[in-house]
């Protein structure tokens, strides 16, 4: 566990997958033809803590969803790359616009077209219930699935390890 403190201290943007990450994976697309995904409250809340400590967040996904849109626009991330199915030029611009190295970024992801990003960040995690072949990629795995508090155990983590966990905690009293 030190070595990934060592590497999450060093985090200035964290970069989520959504489907299988931010969510449990499942997309659920009405009659109408309307797509609906399911969000964890405590993510969101956890991506909010994360911002306060001034680490960026971004999202990289391989589907366009006018309700990740609206998701991230209610939790002012401004960093939304939708419709990447080769995530990598996103990855890659996103880390120009921002001055940072791919050593200062984490990056959640559970699949396939996930591992060109992951190879390359100082931070790579799998969500719990991730590809096995995804899993063995990762410096870190979360203890939770998918859209199941995944986000925010990786937030407090890179938290924990940059020391600004507890004062985020005592914000709340």
């Amino acid at each position: 566990m030190q070595d990934i403190h060592a590497r999450a201290k060093q985090i200035k943007l964290l970069i989520f997958d959504v489907d299988g990450v931010l969510t449990d994976g499942r997309i659920i697309i009405g009659d109408d033809g309307q797509e609906y995904k399911a969000f964890h409250s405590r993510d969101g809340h956890g991506m909010k803590l994360l911002q306060y400590t001034g680490v960026e967040i971004a999202i990289i996904t391989g589907r366009t969803s006018k309700t990740v849109e609206h998701r991230m626009n209610g939790l002012s991330i401004n960093h939304v790359y939708q419709g990447q199915r080769v995530k990598l030029p996103a990855f890659e611009d996103l880390i120009a616009k921002l001055n940072l190295t791919p050593e200062q970024c984490a990056y959640v992801g559970d699949d396939w077209v996930d591992l060109a990003i992951m190879s390359r960040v100082g931070l790579a995690i799998a969500v719990q219930d991730a590809d096995a072949r995804v899993k063995q990629h990762a410096h870190w795995m979360t203890p939770s699935g998918g859209g199941q508090g995944a986000a925010r155990e990786v937030c407090e983590l890179i938290m924990e390890a940059q020391g600004s966990l507890q004062d985020q905690f005592e914000r709340h009293f």
